[in-house]
């Protein structure tokens, strides 16, 4: 870097793609459960088979995301499904095969998986 004129340009370069990250209102968000307790109890594959579904099916309105602790070590692997205008849906002990079956039926059909939610594991 040798002068303002070069540092502008890097500055307004990154923006643009920070810009580009951005998420819209339309977007769904997938939120895992990446804290310790998660990922002992099999999170980490959960992530993976939950992105390469959205990937492969071509979701570009729906980003899985990684965040720490839920709060709610028992239920691990957890992951939060937040739509716009929607109540979030929190699934428990998700395995990369419910996952997958959640990609399915909620993210593409539109169809919450009643079974895998804490709300029936509670009650």
């Amino acid at each position: 870097m040798k002068s303002l004129e070069e540092l502008k340009a890097i500055r307004e370069k990154m923006q643009g793609q920070v810009g580009i990250r951005k998420e819209s209102d339309t977007q769904t968000r997938v939120v895992v459960g990446m804290a310790t307790c998660g990922i002992a109890s099999g999170a980490r594959p959960v992530l993976v088979a939950l992105s390469d579904a959205v990937q492969k099916k071509g979701l570009s309105n729906v980003a899985v995301i990684q965040t720490g602790c839920i709060g709610l070590c028992q239920f691990e692997p957890i992951i939060e499904v937040l739509e716009p205008g929607k109540e979030k849906v929190t699934y428990v002990k998700v395995t990369p095969e419910k996952a997958l079956e959640i990609v399915d039926q909620h993210l593409v059909r539109g169809q919450v998986i009643g079974e895998y939610t804490i709300s029936n594991t509670i009650n």
